[in-house]
C-alpha cells in the first residue's frame, strides 16, 4: 500500500470519526435538555407534594388537638400517665398538656 493510499485511508477514518463525534455531541445535548426538563418537573412536583403534606399535617394536628380536648371535656385523662382513664376531678398533668 502506497503512502498516498494510507493517508487517504486515515483521512476517511478521521471523517467517519468526526461524523460519529458530531452525532454523539447532538445526542448528549438532547439528553442534557431532557435532564433539565425532567429536573424542573420533579422540582415542581416535589414543591406541590410538600405544600399538600404541610397542609395535611396541620389539619391532622388540629383534629388530634380537638379530639384530645373533647376527651378531656368528657371526663377522661389525656395525659401520658393515665390516658383514657376516667378522671375524678382535675389532673395537673392533663391541664399541663392542654397548656392551661
Amino acid at each position: 500500500m502506497s503512502l498516498y493510499e494510507k493517508l487517504s485511508l486515515i483521512d476517511k477514518s478521521q471523517r467517519l470519526l468526526q461524523e460519529e463525534v458530531q452525532r454523539v455531541m447532538q445526542e448528549a445535548k438532547a439528553l442534557e435538555e431532557e435532564n433539565r426538563r425532567l429536573r424542573l418537573e420533579l422540582s415542581q412536583a416535589v414543591d406541590g407534594d410538600f405544600q399538600q403534606l404541610t397542609a395535611n399535617s396541620l389539619q391532622i394536628r388540629q383534629t388530634a388537638q380537638e379530639n384530645l380536648l373533647r376527651l378531656h371535656e368528657e371526663g377522661f385523662h389525656i395525659c401520658h400517665l393515665f390516658f383514657g382513664r376516667e378522671r375524678n376531678g382535675e389532673c395537673l398533668f392533663c391541664r399541663g398538656f392542654l397548656g392551661e
